[in-house]
């Protein structure tokens, strides 16, 4: 379902958050690495239970907002030039282009090397470069997920129906209704403790699908160090 841009009025602050609406029993609130608010709702849930939610976490909502606030701006838009730096796996490498008869990239001695029929064209070495770091992320988050599940006491029963990797704009993952996995391509560029974060975050979302006490006793439980690898993540994909 589409989400709305709501509003909910908190001492001199307004809080602006979207709202989404879904078949569920539980309310739940979370605020993204952009600054933005989501809330999703049960489909029958009235507005004023939802402010009056809304309202009740208002003081969290800023705190969090706060925390957030203090990585931006984010990483400026990459140009995809030779001499720029691209995150991956946690570390920074040069982008070197190299005219050359067929295209290709790789990895070559602490720079990311592209092999290019069309070396000054930025968009042709954005393309070459956005399809070598998604089959990298496909490669390194499956090798990942089936860490993760390895924390876990039943392995068997964190397992996703699917592992989908898309461009997210407001969350680092997701897990889905129909239990596959969403995983935001950006994340090759973190190190592998913070990808392990964030997979072992949406997989106690099989059991607990909401952030309530109950999610983060089980987070706590499969991974006692979750706050500082979240903290690593923010602060290397800023």
């Amino acid at each position: 379902m589409s989400a709305e841009v709501c509003e909910v009025a908190f001492g001199q602050n307004t809080i602006t958050f979207d709202l989404v609406r879904r078949e569920r029993k539980t309310l739940s609130i979370s605020v993204h690495p952009d600054l933005a608010v989501e809330v999703l709702a049960p489909t029958d849930a009235s507005f004023e239970k939802i402010a009056e939610k809304v309202l009740k976490r208002a003081p969290w909502i800023q705190n969090q907002l706060k925390y957030f606030a203090q990585f931006q701006p984010r990483t400026p838009k990459r140009s995809y030039v030779a001499g720029e730096t691209h995150l991956y796996l946690g570390r920074q490498y040069k982008l070197k282009v190299v005219p050359h008869i067929q295209n290709g990239v790789k990895m070559l001695r602490g720079q990311i090397m592209v092999n290019s029929t069309k070396p000054r064209n930025q968009e042709h070495t954005r393309d070459l470069v956005r399809d070598w770091m998604l089959k990298r992320a496909q490669v390194k988050f499956s090798e990942r997920l089936e860490i993760c599940r390895g924390r876990f006491a039943d392995p068997e029963a964190v397992v996703p129906a699917g592992l989908l990797i898309r461009d997210l704009s407001q969350r680092w993952g997701s897990m889905t209704a129909r239990r596959n996995l969403v995983l935001n391509r950006s994340l090759i560029g973190a190190s592998t403790d913070s990808i392990d974060y964030v997979i072992t975050h949406e997989l106690c979302h099989i059991e607990y699908q909401h952030h309530g006490t109950a999610f983060y006793e089980h987070l706590g439980r499969v991974m006692p160090d979750w706050e500082r690898r979240k903290t690593k993540l923010e602060r290397q994909l800023a």
